[in-house]
């Protein structure tokens, strides 16, 4: 029976706890995935750390997620615990009708060892070892999440991959339709996600900003203290530090727009589709997926250049708000999401017979 509820089997990457308090784009997605399968029926059991909390059935991996052990010095290194979780799941692999990895596929070759199908999503953007790992076990359903991140593997295997892009709760956000009164910028404090270029843009536009997020590890900490601090002076440049979900709603729908001046190929950019959903446009850099995100002069404007931002910012606080949470609900809403997802699965069990 084609439609039939499905045994399903959600893999996490253990880093963090499902819903994250702050930073976790997987673990937001997981959580948003696995309640909307169990809302449509489906069984699904989640391989994760014992802090998560789901409507599926939980499975516990470790105690807490490896960000807080490692941090209370209770975790050295990820591989034991990752390695142990795909144990787990293929010793249990004959309970399930799909197992759904959000690992790195380095440990892909390992569900090759299971009849059961499995789909891996690449929540990164693949580089020589992944392709080498896909090339091999081409048995393993791989899924993208934006069409530019999986490009180059597409050609260089001669695979088409099947993309599924990332979505949004827009009913988890309250959207403003009223002008905004700041520039935000919302990420990790890294030369990749670039807050500096933000900071310069905010500054060339004449506009307050402000900037949410924290550096990851010591090379951005670094990077934060010389670079952005200088800059913050609680008016023109304010910090607020790593945000909830209500402080982030807050911080996104009170702005004018984001500013996303990446300085690397984005394979997704979810904070994009937040701000959106709170009516919010973004002006970002065109690299990586942000040409498939942006919906150039309806959800924000892009550039190829940075040089170029500034003058994008008049025509983007021109946009219709309204307009802007519609387009990005008609296009990310996380039903739709789930829809292709449940596809991906079908077309897998189908092709396994």
């Amino acid at each position: 029976m084609p439609n039939r509820p499905l045994r399903i089997a959600q893999v996490a990457p253990l880093w963090t706890r499902i819903p994250p308090a702050t930073y976790g784009g997987i673990e937001l997605l997981m959580k948003l995935l696995i309640d909307e399968l169990v809302g449509r029926g489906h069984d699904v059991t989640l391989f994760s750390s014992g802090d998560c909390v789901t409507r599926g059935k939980l499975h516990p991996v470790c105690s807490d997620n490896l960000t807080e052990l490692i941090t209370r010095g209770e975790a050295y290194m990820f591989e034991y615990y990752a390695s142990s979780s795909m144990a787990e799941v293929l010793c249990a692999a004959d309970r399930f009708d799909v197992i759904h990895y959000h690992l790195s596929s380095a440990w892909l070759p390992l569900a090759a060892t299971t009849k059961t199908p499995g789909v891996f999503t690449m929540h990164t953007s693949p580089h020589f070892d992944d392709e080498f790992v896909m090339q091999r076990w081409p048995q393993i359903a791989v899924a993208g999440i934006s069409e530019c991140q999986m490009h180059a593997a597409s050609v260089k295997l001669g695979r088409e991959f099947p993309v599924v892009y990332n979505g949004c709760d827009f009913d988890a956000y309250e959207p403003s339709y009223e002008p905004g009164e700041y520039l935000a910028f919302l990420g990790r404090m890294s030369p990749a996600k670039n807050p500096l270029g933000a900071i310069h843009l905010a500054k060339a536009a004449g506009m307050p900003i402000v900037l949410a997020g924290q550096p990851q590890n010591g090379a951005e900490r670094t990077y934060f203290q010389a670079e952005i601090e200088p800059l913050i002076d609680g008016e023109s440049v304010r910090w607020i530090g790593p945000v909830n979900h209500p402080q982030k709603n807050e911080l996104l729908r009170r702005a004018a727009a984001l500013l996303f001046p990446i300085q690397w190929d984005e394979p997704f950019g979810l904070v994009m589709i937040e701000a959106m959903a709170c009516g919010t446009p973004v002006i970002a850099h065109r690299r990586g997926s942000v040409q498939e995100v942006v919906d150039q002069g309806v959800t924000g404007y892009h550039a190829s250049v940075l040089d170029a931002l500034p003058e994008l910012i008049e025509p983007t606080l021109k946009l219709d708000r309204r307009a802007v949470r519609d387009r990005a609900m008609s296009r990310f809403g996380h039903q739709k999401m789930v829809d292709e997802y449940l596809a991906l699965y079908r077309s897998v069990l189908a092709a396994a017979g």
